[in-house]
């Protein structure tokens, strides 16, 4: 049993110190950061369990929620939501608009006496250090988001992109980096050459797969659209007539209602300019689609959206000239 404060960051240097390993300076080409944590090997000897924590400081930030500690003392601001409340609205001023608690845990390590009133210096102190150590470890600026912020990929190639056009088939993109219509209105326009004597079947576009996702596609000559809702219901939208051979132009439209996350909206389908089906979607998937499957152009791979009208991979049958996915906000 040892006492001095240490965080889950000292994990990798105390293994490293305890195996006689150096880390490397450069991996693949890439030079490396300094690892930031702090051996706890010094506390093994039990001469020394009793030394003073080697780690001096250490920061938190959560969803907004920022704390410091520093030689012993703690600061840490008040949480503003429950831990399961994922859609309350963030603070408006996540730097001056929350309350710091202050605690002494050399004498206090539960954190039960807040001393913020008693000394206020100190309190300053603290936050000043935090400030400090959040600029330096490149935490600025405080994102006070919740759902938005897990969901988010870090970094994104499809951040702030709004048009996405696919000229051929493209099979298992990583969510993070596909498209994401999830909350929002969007277009799907396809252009397709279905050759003579051929059925027009197969997936023009899809995301997700049996437990969550939404697929666009030709069944026997008709174009579909399907959003699956947790593999807890499907929502089916059908043309109402089917394509011949040919070249055509096959649009998915989705009006997104608003007004939060997993609301419904319109969805419409048109071949040629010309409407074929509308339907209304009472829900959607509100946060993200399961991350073990992916996003395909001309084919599905993984798991089926709608296992009741087609089997994986479902290659598109017919010529894919260019798709193309526009996103609303």
């Amino acid at each position: 049993m040892r006492e001095q404060f240490h965080h889950v960051i000292d994990v990798v240097p105390t293994i490293l110190e305890a195996a006689g390993v150096q880390p490397p300076d450069i991996v693949n080409g890439v030079p490396q950061k300094p690892i930031e944590g702090v051996s706890m090997a010094y506390t093994f000897d039990a001469a020394k369990a009793k030394m003073p924590s080697k780690r001096g400081t250490q920061y938190f930030e959560m969803m907004g929620l920022q704390a410091i500690y520093r030689d012993g003392w703690i600061a840490g601001t008040v949480p503003f939501k429950a831990p399961w409340d994922g859609t309350a609205p963030p603070p408006k001023d996540v730097v001056n608009g929350l309350t710091w608690e202050l605690y002494d845990t050399t004498a206090d390590w539960t954190q039960t006496n807040n001393l913020a009133e008693k000394f206020p210096y100190k309190l300053t102190e603290m936050k000043n250090a935090f400030w400090a150590e959040a600029e330096r470890n490149e935490v600025l600026p405080i994102d006070a988001s919740a759902i938005s912020r897990l969901v988010t990929p870090r970094p994104s190639v499809t951040a702030g992109r709004k048009e996405f056009t696919y000229s051929a088939p493209i099979l298992g993109t990583p969510q993070a980096t596909a498209p994401n219509v999830l909350n929002r209105s969007f277009t799907i326009t396809a252009k397709v050459n279905v050759p003579d004597g051929k059925a027009a079947e197969g997936m023009l576009m899809t995301a997700g797969g049996r437990f969550g996702g939404w697929a666009f596609y030709l069944h026997q000559g008709k174009p579909v659209f399907v959003h699956n809702l947790a593999d807890l219901m499907r929502f089916r939208i059908e043309s109402s007539v089917p394509i011949r051979s040919g070249k055509h132009t096959l649009v998915f439209d989705f009006k997104y209602d608003g007004g939060g996350f997993g609301k419904g909206g319109l969805g419409t389908i048109k071949i040629d300019d010309a409407e074929t089906a509308s339907q209304k979607l009472p829900h959607t998937t509100p946060i993200a689609l399961e991350a073990s499957e992916t996003f395909d152009v001309g084919a599905d791979t993984g798991t089926g959206v709608n296992d009741s009208d087609y089997q994986t991979p479902f290659s598109l049958t017919a010529t894919l000239e260019s798709i193309t996915i526009q996103l609303g906000n």
